[in-house]
């Protein structure tokens, strides 16, 4: 895989060459975001790491200008950790957001997960398994240990989006218009409870999801393969 990293500060630059290098990825570097636009315009690139606090052109934009023309994956890494930063940078079109300082494994772990829903075939599978559980997008069936599951069409809605971006991050407004429409962005706690009617149904222990995860304030994301969280 080809990354481009996007930071101002060469330390930073000079650590992730190093640890994305060693896994076998390679990696282009920019230090700003007019430079990063002009890689990107220019070169083919699988998965962008970029920070927000850029010189010139900050990170926000480069992902709203990006998005006009590119869904190539954006992982965010920023020291800004209000949820306010977070949602706008995931509304802009942001994949994931790790808060500096950042221990490179999060960073490898989040990398890997982005790398792995944009890999060979994956958007090509219609059915989605995390360990019992199976995910039939095409017939719009799921089931558990063979057994169906019967979800409402709400659901279903939810479980659907969440499925289709295994790793990513999906913000509340997000959710919301998408399941519920353009009415209804500010009901979080529509979300909440069918979050918790899905993990009672999806979940060996709902009040320790591995695969319905919480973000607080921002969001969920879908763990295919497990990890672990407090409900949310």
């Amino acid at each position: 895989m080809k990354v481009l990293a996007v930071d101002d500060e060469p330390q930073i630059l000079r650590a992730l060459r190093a640890s994305l290098a060693a896994r076998g990825h390679e990696v282009l570097t920019a230090p700003n975001g007019e430079t990063a636009l002009d890689t990107l315009a220019t070169t083919e690139v699988d998965l962008v790491v970029l920070d927000l606090g850029l010189p010139g052109i900050d990170g926000l934009e480069v992902i709203r200008r990006l998005r006009s023309w590119s869904q190539v994956p954006v992982i965010v890494l920023s020291v800004r950790e209000a949820q306010a930063d977070k949602i706008a940078a995931l509304d802009a079109g942001a994949d994931d957001f790790v808060t500096k300082p950042f221990a490179m494994d999060e960073l490898l772990a989040r990398t890997r997960a982005v790398l792995r829903r944009i890999g060979p075939g994956t958007p090509e599978s219609p059915v989605v398994r995390a360990g019992d559980l199976e995910v039939d997008l095409s017939h719009r069936a799921v089931t558990r240990a063979g057994e169906p599951v019967h979800l409402t069409p709400t659901e279903y809605a939810l479980l659907e989006l969440l499925v289709a971006n295994p790793g990513k991050l999906l913000t509340h407004r997000f959710l919301l218009r998408k399941v519920w429409g353009d009415g209804y962005q500010a009901q979080s706690n529509y979300l909440r409870v069918y979050v918790a009617g899905l993990r009672k149904k999806l979940e060996e222990d709902p009040t320790a999801p591995v695969r319905i995860l919480t973000e607080p304030g921002v969001g969920y994301r879908w763990a295919a393969e497990g990890g672990s969280e407090a409900a949310g």
